[in-house]
């Protein structure tokens, strides 16, 4: 009873935003803030997880084709917070289905000479129809599939555009265990979240339905971010073959 009773107080807090967003402005504003609020927020967050997303991506190079060159797609490229972490001479198609983050995008890439720009594409991870089956080496998502509509479309997305041996990388804030206070406050604060974090949700169990897709092969592990006590802070980080 404690969970809805804070809920609904969260969400009298949040009342007017909810009669923007019933009144349908909500989100075409949030849309064109986001970007800015991302572009604070995403330095900091690499801050903090700069090793491990090193060694993740480290991986990177030997999943790349026969020519030595890795075709890259990534899922929510938002700012580029992941370029510095590709290798050299990658080839990048990046997908956003927020037009607004593409000043900050250009950005990222003048900073990141050393990749290569294939193309962007204005699309959501449920609908990648822009991208050839079997077209690319690796998909990275990071921080997206708390956020996405359709966890699983976007994952059958992941395995049609990746080619045959081609791998998954993924790092994303996921649901606590369900004895655990962190997964009490994930419950209660995720109706209004999703208001502030485009669409995220908290306590999404994303690991399921990595799972429960047809990878011939599953490298994950549980990792906590700091601060410890935010509802943030459980995370899964890995890559899957397909």
């Amino acid at each position: 009873l404690l969970v809805p009773l804070l809920q609904r107080c969260l969400q009298l807090l949040l009342l007017p935003i909810q009669v923007l967003s019933c009144l349908g402005l909500w989100d075409p504003f949030y849309k064109k803030v986001f970007p800015y609020i991302m572009a604070k927020v995403a330095p900091i967050y690499n801050q903090k997880v700069y090793k491990q997303k090193q060694e993740l991506f480290s991986n990177l190079g030997k999943f790349a084709g026969p020519s030595g060159q890795l075709r890259l797609l990534e899922i929510g490229t938002g700012t580029g917070a992941n370029f510095q972490f590709y290798p050299p001479g990658c080839r990048l198609t990046c997908t956003d289905p927020n037009p607004n983050f593409t000043k900050f995008l250009l950005k990222s890439l003048s900073e990141n000479q050393h990749l290569k720009l294939e193309r962007s594409v204005v699309a959501s991870g449920e609908d990648l129809h822009e991208v050839e089956d079997g077209a690319v080496d690796v998909v990275v998502c990071t921080l997206v599939l708390c956020s996405v509509t359709n966890c699983r479309r976007v994952l059958a997305e992941v395995l049609r555009v990746l080619r045959m041996g081609g791998a998954f990388f993924f790092l994303e804030h996921v649901a606590a265990d369900p004895s655990s206070w962190t997964y009490f406050w994930q419950k209660v604060c995720d109706p209004a979240w999703k208001y502030l974090g485009d669409g995220c949700s908290l306590s999404r169990e994303t690991q399921k339905e990595l799972e429960k897709t047809n990878f011939s092969e599953l490298n994950l592990r549980c990792i906590r971010v700091t601060p410890h006590w935010s509802p943030t802070s459980p995370h899964i980080i890995g890559y899957a073959v397909k």
